[in-house]
């Protein structure tokens, strides 16, 4: 299935905020989450990796084109992805009005099945 990762840094102080968001998001709003990301055809799997330079938050979309998946959810106007949005601003500084024109990250490396040659 195809899969594709974006990070996000979490802008200076604002960790404790996610964190918050995040409860809200595994807690009282999981299940918008879950509709949210089965309407866009996608399964979303995040990550909070600290680094020197600060913490980011590592996504994961899989389905049949996450690319296009993330653009919808990125442009849906129902209730929860508006606040989604809103939170997504106000710790990433995070723009969704920037239309991606292509994906947020490059596959560099994948430890999948080899093709062998067929001599």
């Amino acid at each position: 299935m195809p899969l594709m990762a974006v990070a996000f840094p979490i802008l200076p102080g604002k960790t404790p905020e996610w964190r918050a968001w995040l409860d809200e998001l595994n807690g009282p709003r999981h299940q918008e989450f879950v509709d949210s990301r089965r309407r866009a055809g996608v399964h979303e799997r995040t990550f909070l990796q600290p680094t020197p330079m600060g913490d980011l938050v590592i996504t994961t979309l899989e389905g049949d084109d996450p690319m296009r998946s993330f653009g919808q959810l990125m442009n849906a106007t129902d209730a929860f992805t508006q606040w989604f949005i809103e939170r997504a601003t106000a710790v990433h500084g995070l723009d969704p009005s920037v239309p991606l024109t292509a994906s947020p990250s490059e596959l560099v490396a994948d430890s999948g099945p080899v093709a062998v040659p067929v001599a």
